[in-house]
């Protein structure tokens, strides 16, 4: 069975989409706690309350995929298991797995299921993912709707001395959570009315090459556990030559527990690099 053209973009897309901005190490100093950093403090106190505590999350997920003019919509599931595993699997035709995208923290792993392919190498062994920064736990952080602190190596609410370097501005409904370090800018939006995050941006500033930005955008919350969870995931990746943007759909959310968190690679399969993947994904 040949996968066609466009839905190997849509499997090549997710993990650069995913893994296209990141962060630079800067140490903060302590900040004094006045009657306005109490109150900017407090805020995004509860926004961290409502992360989820589940430790296990299972869903059915619509994706569409616009990459330039083409767009395709296809089915498939993630599953995640906290500080452990992010796991998407697109189907073909409905039934087929056509490729699947698993995410720890030791390790990035994309397999082509129909031409029997796969890249498996650590975070840091991919040029894109070292150059980025970015960390298993930031991009959990995205998924789970949580905010994050840049090249934290735990996945852990912060103390209050750590929430103080955040700046915060009042924009009608929502409140701006930002911050900045180096060349990377994060912003949060979040609803003055119940703390939720609607939406986290990253902006990687590089005046020689273009910015890059990705864009996460979160809708339809429904309540999950003690606290509410979005539905709908929006995500757009821009570069200074191009725009991917991908929906996520949720349905059928639960916390199954009974699967394999690794997957075992059939010698089957071929071993392929960074660069053919990437080189396939621009010329598609």
């Amino acid at each position: 069975m040949k996968i066609p053209s466009f839905l190997r973009v849509a499997i090549l897309v997710l993990p650069l989409v995913l893994t296209s901005c990141g962060s630079h190490k800067k140490v903060q100093k302590p900040v004094v706690m006045n009657a306005e950093t109490r109150e900017k403090v407090d805020f995004i106190s509860a926004v961290q309350e409502n992360s989820q505590t589940a430790k296990f999350m299972t869903s059915k997920v619509k994706f569409s995929v616009e990459v330039g003019p083409q767009k395709l919509t296809l089915t498939g599931n993630l599953k995640m298991k906290r500080d452990d595993v992010i796991r998407l699997q697109l189907m073909a035709f409905g039934f087929v797995e056509a490729g699947r995208i698993e995410m720890t923290k030791d390790y990035v792993l994309i397999m082509d299921r129909i031409n029997k392919q796969y890249l498996k190498a650590p975070w840091m062994s991919v040029d894109f993912l070292r150059n980025s920064g970015l960390n298993f736990n930031t991009i959990q952080a995205l998924f789970w709707n949580e905010l994050f602190r840049p090249n934290q190596v735990k996945a852990e609410k912060q103390s209050l001395d750590s929430l103080a370097a955040y700046s915060i501005l009042e924009s009608g409904d929502d409140m701006i959570i930002s911050l900045e370090e180096g060349k990377m800018d994060y912003s949060w939006l979040a609803s003055k009315e119940n703390a939720l995050l609607r939406m986290a941006n990253i902006l990687y500033k590089d005046k020689l090459n273009g910015n890059t930005q990705l864009n996460w955008d979160y809708d339809q919350f429904e309540k999950l556990n003690k606290t509410y969870f979005p539905t709908k995931h929006g995500i757009t990746l821009s570069t200074s030559g191009k725009e991917v943007k991908l929906g996520m759909t949720l349905s059928y959310i639960g916390a199954e527990t009974e699967w394999e968190t690794r997957t075992e690679i059939s010698n089957k399969y071929r071993e392929v690099t960074v660069d053919e993947i990437l080189r396939r994904f621009m010329s598609l």
